[in-house]
């Protein structure tokens, strides 16, 4: 297929190249960054605007950091849907709202093409190994049509619903693992503080009920401090914004995502907007003025 990238950064870069593997003839255009070399001297070409590249392609796949940059890259005067041609197929593998999802959704079957929100979860480590999860919103011949592109790309692969139903399981995806990086450094700091090895601790705990994914990974990074990125609190920070201002918008309470929130801002507020979302747990030991140790 000829396909058109849009977003080529931390995560579109290396799932650019694994498609690029694959046969597919790549289109880019530049979104704030350069254009990565390894990609155009693979044989990707440069397009000037996002509208001559939909004009080329089969499938145009967005990766962009939020909502405006999305509808921007998709409905400027220069954007996808200007050059976008009948039968063509939109992915958007960004994080968004899943309600302006549905808009731009709506808007881009409206000119002939098919759209598929499919926001994934496993960060730079699972685009780099093609080892992501993709949850997608969209119809099931949109979907198994793109689906070869997926398989690329992750490991899990699953058509939840209509459109906007991949935006709203990534965003419970972020609830969950927030809550999750909370309970961990909740856990250890205590640990910590109470007189145990908290590395003894957490082996312990991976043996039994309290074992996840986070504990393993995370809960090693807040005894190693280790804190470079991973996944930033600031993009983490702006899934639970999505998550919080749905919630405001269904009547639905979600104190422990606030709660989450909260001590993301507060990291923040000590300059870690681009720690790995791990360090949440600089924030309980701010306020408790200790440090797993």
């Amino acid at each position: 297929m000829k396909i058109g990238f849009v977003g080529v950064g931390i995560m579109g870069r290396p799932m650019a190249g694994h498609l690029q593997a694959g046969g597919h003839d790549l289109l880019l255009v530049q979104h704030r960054s350069p254009l990565p070399s390894e990609l155009t001297e693979g044989g990707a070409r440069a397009c000037a605007t996002a509208a001559e590249l939909a004009g080329q392609a089969d499938v145009v796949i967005l990766m962009l950091p939020d909502t405006g940059d999305v509808e921007q890259a998709l409905f400027a005067a220069d954007g996808v849907a200007a050059g976008l041609k009948p039968g063509s197929l939109v992915i958007d593998m960004s994080s968004i709202d899943p309600i302006a999802t549905r808009d731009f959704a709506a808007r881009i079957e409206g000119i002939g093409a098919a759209y598929l929100d499919a926001p994934v979860s496993g960060g730079e480590v699972g685009a780099r190994n093609a080892a992501l999860t993709i949850m997608v919103g969209g119809s099931e011949e949109a979907f198994e049509r793109a689906r070869p592109l997926f398989e690329r790309l992750g490991k899990n692969i699953t058509l939840i619903g209509p459109a906007g139903s991949g935006q709203i399981a990534k965003v419970a995806n972020q609830i969950i693992v927030a809550l999750n990086i909370e309970a961990v450094a909740e856990a250890l700091l205590f640990a910590s503080k109470a007189g145990a090895d908290p590395a003894r601790v957490r082996a312990a705990l991976m043996g039994g009920f309290a074992a996840s994914r986070v504990l393993e990974v995370h809960g090693q990074r807040m005894i190693d401090r280790t804190f470079d990125p991973g996944f930033r609190i600031r993009l983490h920070q702006k899934d639970l914004g999505l998550a919080l201002g749905a919630a405001r918008t269904l009547g639905l309470a979600l104190p422990n995502t606030a709660n989450a929130q909260q001590l993301f801002s507060s990291c923040v507020a000590h300059g870690g907007a681009d720690w790995d979302h791990s360090a949440m747990v600089r924030s309980l030991e701010i306020m408790g003025a200790a440090t797993i140790a």
